[in-house]
């Protein structure tokens, strides 16, 4: 079978990948080893992840908030095997919809691992151990990423998990210990504090969520402690270990003195690394980087190999869906013989805790190192109007601005639906918009929109309305 592009890896970036190429006329393919198509974000990440932060959350407020509306309840409870029933037809929904897209393109999916026999020649083994070959023009990777491990901690699955295993559990977990204070710990931490677990947190850094502005990482801390969530911040662990039911975790305070946590179920959670297991990426002469098992592409995303292009957790970058996706779309416009781009710089990074944390452009410590002159305008939640309306009083929007020419470097929030207030950022980020100019925008009232227009007037000068 001799195709245009094939391409390796059905999560976002790769789906998205063979849909418009095959859009752009190319006979395309795609392989995935599992059953599902999908990838990581659809099956065990983003969509089932969501699925549960959103049912916790329902319950929380139920438990916590509704009495304040005037909704009473008698006999709250949470059925988790329900929860988890309702999360597995999330995922099939979403997965049977790739599916479906598939076809509606044409673009023939096989199922089994997919090894380079050359630059050309793709083998498949399936999972009855049959083998398939199949040639292509081009090839595009899209192959993911997997919890990283730390070298000292065995996760057994059962006590000591990754985030696959949390979001199956069985139980509520008594106490569950979490190694990381990063995007997928402290959201998965969150449904089951939610869920009336406790929850402590171990973090190397001395901030959780560091790679953003330190502004958001210090009010999610506030509102997660508010959850009932403990911290132990700038401590690093040495080692887990399980005895029956009970996990014990070892580390080390700033001050380097012992101490250890005990609970029912610990989560590792220390990022996540490339996965290229089984490309067979040494027989057409590709070597993937030490660190983070990356391969390494040019500015139009191809490898050193003529043809063999790489997207998504597997090169550099974020490992974010949406970047995949945008990665997707520019090699298939790049093969199809188009000048598509991506500025790196306006992908967005969400944290899809509540309230939501979400983020574009530069931060307050980047502009510092860099020398830029910037000037900071902010606008509290508590002085929203809709905010105050639903209860959610907590959070900021930020927004970094050009001290000479207005124009904005940054957008900082945390507060109500920022995972969708994000979009405006980014669009007015992508045009090169000012403050003032978001600030001469009109925006619906009552909405939490509002926000982003009343930091955009704080930036421009003090002008805000509302504080």
């Amino acid at each position: 079978m001799q195709y245009d592009v094939v391409v390796i890896g059905s999560g976002p970036g790769g789906y998205v990948a063979a849909i418009r190429c095959a859009q752009l006329g190319l006979k395309t393919a795609i392989i995935e080893k599992y059953d599902a198509l999908g990838g990581t974000c659809l099956n065990v990440g983003c969509i089932p992840s969501k699925a549960l932060l959103d049912s916790s959350e329902h319950y929380h407020n139920a438990a916590h908030a509704f009495a304040s509306h005037g909704v009473k309840l008698d006999n709250l409870s949470v059925d988790l095997d329900q929860m988890m029933k309702r999360k597995v037809e999330v995922v099939n929904a979403n997965t049977s919809g790739i599916a479906f897209l598939m076809k509606k393109n044409k673009i023939d999916v096989f199922h089994g691992v997919a090894t380079f026999k050359d630059k050309n020649t793709i083998t498949i083994k399936k999972a009855d151990a049959t083998e398939q070959e199949i040639t292509t023009k081009n090839v595009i990777i899209a192959t993911g990423s997997k919890p990283s491990a730390l070298p000292f901690i065995k996760t057994d699955k059962k006590r000591i998990i990754t985030s696959t295993e949390a979001l199956a559990l069985t139980e509520i977990p008594k106490h569950l210990i979490l190694i990381g204070g990063g995007v997928i710990g402290l959201e998965l931490g969150s449904v089951y504090a939610r869920l009336g677990s406790k929850v402590s947190v171990i973090e190397f850094m001395d901030s959780i969520i560091p790679t953003m502005d330190r502004g958001l990482g210090r009010e999610l801390l506030k509102v997660l402690k508010k959850l009932g969530m403990e911290f132990y911040l700038g401590h690093k662990v040495t080692g887990a270990t399980t005895n029956g039911d009970e996990v014990t975790v070892s580390f080390d305070d700033p001050k380097g003195e012992k101490k250890e946590l005990k609970g029912d179920y610990c989560l590792v959670a220390v990022g996540r690394i490339a996965y290229t297991d089984g490309l067979g990426l040494d027989k057409i002469g590709i070597a993937v980087e030490e660190r983070g098992r990356k391969i390494s592409v040019d500015e139009h995303l191809e490898t050193k190999v003529k043809g063999v292009y790489a997207i998504g957790d597997v090169i550099s970058g974020a490992m974010l869906a949406h970047k995949a996706e945008d990665e997707g779309t520019l090699v298939a416009e790049i093969i199809a013989g188009q000048k598509p781009h991506i500025n790196y710089n306006l992908i967005p990074g969400v944290v899809y805790t509540w309230p939501e944390v979400a983020a574009v452009g530069q931060t307050e410590e980047q502009l510092k190192e860099k020398g830029i002159q910037y000037k900071t305008g902010s606008f509290p939640f508590k002085a929203s109007g809709r905010a105050r309306a639903s209860g959610d009083l907590d959070g900021f929007v930020k927004v970094l601005t050009d001290a000479s020419t207005d124009e904005i470097l940054g957008v900082h929030m945390i507060g109500p639906r920022a995972a969708d207030m994000i979009a405006e950022a980014v669009a007015a980020m992508e045009y090169r918009a000012s403050a003032e100019d978001v600030s001469r925008m009109s925006h619906a009232h009552p909405t939490y929109t509002e926000a982003m227009r009343e930091a955009s007037l704080a930036a421009t000068g003090n002008r805000a309305i509302h504080i």
